[in-house]
C-alpha cells in the first residue's frame, strides 16, 4: 500500500469537498438546519458533501470501509480498515456564516491511523499526513511548538454544546488553565484546533464528547509533527473514547492538570 499516494488522492477529494462547501455556502439558507440532537445541527451540505467523499474514497481503496458523521456509507468492523469522515467539521461556524470550518478524511486499520487530511474551507490551507511520513501544510513541513512550558502555552479547546453530564470537571479544568496559561482558544473546529497545534500556533488541545471523525486525521498530523496524543487517562484509546489532548513538550503538563479535575 503505497501511503503517500492515497495521501495525495486523500487531499485531490478534501479539495473537492471544499470547493462545494464553499459554493454552498454562498447561497446557504438557514432554514435547511437540521437537528440531529439539542445543539447538535446538520444540514444538507453536510450530508450532500459526505456523499461526494464517499463516493471518491472508494475508488481509491475498494477495500476499505467506512466510519462517517452522516452515515451515508454503512459503517464496518473498527478493527479493520477504514475511512474516517468528517465532511464539514464545524458545522454551527457554516451555518452563521463564520468562516472557520474544515474537511476531515482519515484512513486507518483499526486505531491505528495512517493517512490524515484536514482542508480548511475558507483559507483553502490543506494539512497532511502519513504514518512516518511527516506532516505538511501547503507542501512545506510542519512542526509542533518547540515550547517546553505550560505556563508560556497557547491552548486550544472545544466547549461542550450537548451531553453536559461532565461539565462541571470540564469547567474546573478550564478555571485552573485560564490561570496558569496565556490563554485559550475555542475555533469551532476540532479538526482546525488539531492541525494548528500540528504547526505550532497552539502549543496543546484537549476536548472530551468527541467523535473519531472530528480528531482521527488532526491526532495524525500533531503526533508527525513531532508532538503527543492521549486520551485523558493517559492512554492510547482516544480515536475511539471520545477524550483527547495533545501537545508539543507541553502535553505531559497539560496532562496532569485535567487529571487533578477529571
Amino acid at each position: 500500500m503505497n501511503l503517500q499516494e492515497i495521501c495525495q488522492q486523500t487531499v485531490e477529494v478534501a479539495k473537492e469537498a471544499g470547493a462545494f462547501i464553499a459554493q454552498e455556502s454562498a447561497k446557504f439558507n438557514r432554514n435547511a438546519v437540521e437537528y440531529k440532537d439539542v445543539n447538535n445541527v446538520v444540514s444538507y451540505v453536510d450530508k450532500e458533501t459526505e456523499k461526494i467523499i464517499v463516493n471518491r474514497l472508494r475508488v481509491i481503496l475498494p477495500e476499505a470501509g467506512f466510519i462517517t458523521e452522516e452515515g451515508t456509507a454503512d459503517s464496518s468492523d473498527l478493527d479493520g480498515m477504514n475511512w474516517i469522515i468528517d465532511p464539514l467539521d464545524g458545522t454551527a461556524n457554516f451555518i452563521h456564516g463564520l468562516p472557520n470550518y474544515s474537511v476531515s478524511l482519515a484512513l486507518a486499520r483499526g486505531k491505528d491511523v495512517l493517512v490524515g487530511v484536514v482542508y480548511i474551507v475558507c483559507s483553502q490551507e490543506v494539512f497532511y499526513a502519513t504514518k512516518g511520513g511527516g506532516a505538511f501544510r501547503n507542501g512545506q513541513t510542519i512542526n509542533v511548538s518547540p515550547n517546553k512550558h505550560l505556563g508560556e502555552s497557547l491552548l486550544a479547546t472545544g466547549f461542550p454544546y450537548y451531553k453536559f453530564d461532565n461539565q462541571d470537571k470540564y469547567l474546573k479544568i478550564l478555571e485552573s488553565l485560564m490561570q496558569k496559561t496565556h490563554g485559550l482558544r475555542r475555533m469551532g473546529s476540532a479538526a482546525i484546533d488539531l492541525a494548528y497545534t500540528a504547526c505550532g500556533y497552539f502549543d496543546g488541545f484537549y476536548e472530551y464528547n468527541l467523535n473519531s471523525w472530528d480528531m482521527a486525521a488532526g491526532i495524525l498530523l500533531v503526533t508527525e509533527a513531532g508532538g503527543f496524543a492521549s486520551d485523558f487517562s493517559g492512554g492510547d484509546n482516544h480515536l475511539f473514547r471520545g477524550d483527547v489532548v495533545v501537545g508539543s513538550e507541553v502535553h505531559a503538563e497539560l496532562l496532569a492538570e485535567i487529571q487533578r479535575y477529571w
